[in-house]
């Protein structure tokens, strides 16, 4: 046997040996590898015991697809394609029609996994449950179990069976050959004051894509930009709407003297937790890449800036007097550090550096978020309609119309509008406030009024020697069970500290 062979035959070998490994990554390759699909990423989630209910319940998907399967068995590898096949149109970044219907999938041959699977009477593989997502919660399935709202997928056994039975279900006309639409689901009647609680999942895609925006830049690259990434973090932990989103911000100040040693960070993903990469500050189980309430008529208009400013209305409403300056300059700092549009950074800027007086009242700060964005929307309909590239359903816009807030107008002249500033705040508080979380609190995406607990005692210091508002501490330590205890031992933590500076 030649050289030539006997390196081949090694090499296969060892391919054989790592993908017949325990590993559930390496059977992954070998499935990726014999179906063909190998530089194609899964489009279906992967669930396990682990995330199956926080998946299942933070989902903005009206409906979900479990799929029960076998990684050895042989049925499953030959259906993976198929429901691959109809995943696409409904999850992940470039899904075709997102936000309908979220495709998962169950490994039951993972020791894991086998508790879960017998919740659902798992006969046979692959088995495929339909139902609302929050069903699936804590939830199970029974044969003889009268009137479930969670249904077993009975004529699924291909790509094209599964969507005409998903049409049935969902009185939809979907094909596999869709593809992605110009955004013909718009919530274009910006009067309706209702659409704006869909933003909650705007304001989580706009917080992860900021996040993943520093990784992929190396954003963080001295001393002062790690200062700004901390503070704006800082205020996510206290005051972001996103149970998740509080949850991974506060993960990443536990971490981030690990993770940032002397400002000095690591991005990429690794097998290790070591790097920024491996703490998405939203979570990484729900798929991601479509707005809902920012969505804009064309898919190079609104989405992310659109999310952003929301994220920062949401912010300013949520604090309490004594933090207003801290959010302020974390939100200004952020904006000039990590915001990738020179002239956009340029201008946001000289409307932080024309604010001369520390801020005192969270009022004050909620009106200034108010009034710069208004000032960005007057730059951008001049240049909008001199070069004709704004969004032709959402033209820039004085921020709040009329129909929606006929009491914040003391004039009616367009050209020189006075503002009622007393109820331009109510507004603002309601609108971004209890109307933007109204239709999720059953849900608990969000958090409630009594779970984000601020006070205006002074400023103590945290990781780095930075300081956070003392209500933001406490915030993070009360706004989730689920990582209390985690928060609680940061803060001890950073009181074991030898302060180094401190921060007006």
């Amino acid at each position: 046997m030649s050289l030539v062979h006997l390196v081949l035959c090694a090499g296969l070998l060892s391919l054989v040996i790592a993908a017949s490994s325990s590993s559930p990554g390496s059977r992954s390759i070998l499935r990726d590898i014999s179906s063909g699909n190998a530089d194609q990423k899964d489009k279906a989630v992967e669930l396990n015991s682990t995330n199956f209910d926080s998946v299942l319940h933070d989902t903005p998907a009206k409906y979900a697809v479990v799929e029960f399967f076998a990684h050895w068995c042989p049925a499953c590898r030959n259906y993976k394609p198929h429901y691959e096949k109809v995943a696409r149109l409904f999850n992940g970044p470039d899904a075709i029609h997102p936000g309908i219907v979220l495709m998962t999938r169950v490994d039951c041959a993972m020791k894991t996994n086998a508790k879960l699977c017998d919740k659902f009477s798992v006969s046979h593989y692959p088995m495929l449950f339909w139902g609302p997502p929050a069903k699936f919660v804590s939830g199970s399935w029974e044969p003889k179990k009268e009137k479930s709202e969670i249904l077993v997928v009975d004529d699924g056994r291909t790509a094209e069976r599964l969507l005409n039975w998903i049409n049935k279900q969902t009185e939809s006309s979907f094909h596999l050959d869709d593809q992605k639409f110009e955004n013909e689901h718009v919530l274009a009647n910006v009067t309706n004051y209702n659409q704006i609680s869909q933003a909650v999942y705007d304001i989580e895609e706009a917080t992860a894509e900021a996040f993943d925006i520093i990784l992929v830049h190396k954003a963080i690259k001295s001393s002062e930009t790690s200062a700004s990434f901390i503070r704006f973090i800082q205020l996510l932990a206290a005051h972001h709407l996103s149970r998740r989103c509080r949850k991974g911000a506060a993960e990443i100040l536990v971490n981030y003297d690990e993770l940032c040693p002397s400002g000095k960070c690591s991005y990429e993903e690794s097998g290790g937790k070591d790097t920024l990469g491996n703490f998405p500050i939203c979570g990484k189980d729900v798929p991601r890449g479509y707005y809902m309430f920012c969505r804009g008529s064309k898919n190079d208009t609104r989405g992310f800036s659109c999310g952003l400013w929301v994220l920062m209305h949401s912010l300013s409403v949520r604090i309490e007097d004594g933090e207003s300056q801290f959010a302020f300059t974390a939100i200004c700092d952020f904006i000039n550090n990590f915001f990738m549009c020179d002239e956009c950074r340029m201008h946001f800027n000289d409307m932080c550096l024309s604010v001369k007086t520390p801020f005192k009242k969270a009022r004050d700060f909620v009106l200034w978020v108010w009034s710069s964005h208004n000032k960005v929307n007057e730059r951008l309909m001049k240049d909008e309609a001199s070069l004709s590239t704004g969004d032709p359903k959402f033209p820039k816009i004085l921020w709040p119309p009329k129909e929606l807030c006929p009491s914040c107008y003391l004039s009616s002249d367009q050209k020189s509008i006075e503002w009622d500033y007393d109820q331009v705040y109510k507004f603002l508080k309601n609108y971004y406030g209890p109307k933007l979380v109204s239709l999720y609190k059953e849900k608990s995406v969000i958090g409630s009024k009594e779970e984000t607990i601020s006070a205006t005692e002074d400023l103590t210091v945290a990781t780095n020697a930075l300081v956070v508002p003392i209500g933001a501490a406490l915030a993070i330590a009360v706004a989730s069970c689920a990582f209390g205890a985690l928060a609680c031992y940061w803060r001890t933590q950073q009181k074991n500290r030898k302060p180094r500076r401190s921060w007006n």
